[in-house]
């Protein structure tokens, strides 16, 4: 069986100072992801390590390092889907927890729910999940940046992956801080079946990252299954689902796919987009910080 895995460190203009942390970021989480595929693991085993990597390296927005809300308070959303029986769990608007990864996948392997604020800062205490202050979840950068109001460049977004196990289960989770400065409460797509990520098992898996905005009234991640299921290689679907979006709102989006046979794809239209990869025709993770727009026979 193949074994294939693919990660994102958002949609977003990467700094020349950025690029070597985005690329050992994304390459320490696939390699985590892939180390549990190639010993046997699950997908979903595969997903949540590799998003867990990200969520702990300030590179990226999501858990600590994540952006701060209009109240200067980190609020976190994420996000897991399981291709085979379509099991799924997401939460929303939590602080003080360290990987939100890891409650979304408690919460799937429990019963597919939708937690939010409060009840999933409970939920996640109850089943024992990392927690800390919500203030150590706020990195010195985004503190500055924030109180600077500085117009920041190198924007940090939200984080995914998509993985294929031996047994041919694909799963997809992301993982984000949101959007700097957001309206307290304020919740993208990052978490929503469809729209943040989509996976089904004949199908493909997604994972997107982007304006979230842009990404929910487009259905991103399911459009992009849609077209993937049609017979487009990875790449191409990738590609005209960011181009579906282009013609119809504005925004920045990226989206990375795997299909059931093992094959990865991206594509984004922002400046850059932050990506690794390793499949089982591969001997080592490949890492990007822009897509080079590939052409397929």
């Amino acid at each position: 069986m193949v074994l294939s895995i693919i990660v994102h460190g958002g949609a977003k203009t990467i700094t020349e100072e950025k690029v070597a942390a985005n690329n050992a970021g994304c390459t320490a989480a696939a390699e985590a992801g892939w180390e549990v595929l190639a010993r046997g693991g699950t997908a979903a085993e595969a997903v949540e390590a590799a998003i867990r990597v990200l969520e702990a390296d300030q590179t990226f927005n999501a858990g600590f390092g994540s952006v701060l809300n209009n109240q200067g308070e980190v609020e976190l959303d994420a996000a897991i889907m399981e291709g085979g029986s379509l099991a799924w769990g997401a939460l929303a608007n939590v602080q003080g927890v360290r990987h939100p990864i890891s409650v979304a996948r408690k919460i799937m392997d429990k019963k597919p729910m939708f937690l939010v604020a409060d009840h999933a800062e409970h939920f996640a205490a109850e089943n024992g999940a990392e927690m800390s202050a919500k203030e150590d979840l706020i990195a010195d950068e985004q503190q500055e940046e924030w109180e600077e109001e500085k117009e920041v460049i190198d924007r940090p977004n939200t984080v995914g992956c998509v993985a294929l196990d031996s047994s041919g289960t694909l799963v997809a989770g992301t993982s984000t801080g949101g959007t700097m400065n957001k309206p307290a409460g304020r919740v993208g797509d990052s978490a929503i079946i469809g729209s943040g990520l989509f996976a089904e098992n004949k199908r493909g898996g997604c994972s997107t990252t982007g304006d979230g905005e842009s990404i929910m009234p487009v259905v991103l991640a399911k459009t992009a299954i849609d077209i993937l299921a049609s017979g487009k290689h990875p790449d191409e679907a990738a590609q005209m689902a960011i181009e579906t979006l282009a013609s119809k709102v504005a925004g920045e989006a990226g989206c990375i796919l795997i299909d059931p046979q093992g094959r990865v794809g991206w594509a984004h239209n922002s400046t850059d987009m932050a990506c690794a990869y390793r499949t089982s025709e591969m001997d080592k993770v490949a890492a990007f910080t822009k897509k080079k727009q590939l052409v397929h026979h």
